[in-house]
């Protein structure tokens, strides 16, 4: 998902993007330490739309100060 996005969603959408992409990023995390992922590239994919979420909403919380 792009940043932009990102952007036009709400806070509570990201929110909640940000809870499922965890959830999803730790069932990886699991499955990578109990046998082999298909697609080990998911990992990075699932670290960078976290970081990416993250960054927008500390941009939207520096903007409201």
């Amino acid at each position: 998902m792009k940043a932009s996005e990102l952007r036009q969603m709400s806070v509570d959408q990201l929110f909640a993007l940000l809870a499922e992409t965890q959830e999803h990023s730790f069932r990886l995390k699991i499955q990578a330490r109990m046998e082999k992922l298909d697609a080990p590239s998911e990992l990075k994919k699932s670290r960078r739309l976290i970081a990416r979420i993250l960054t927008i909403q500390n941009e939207r919380s520096q903007n409201k100060s």
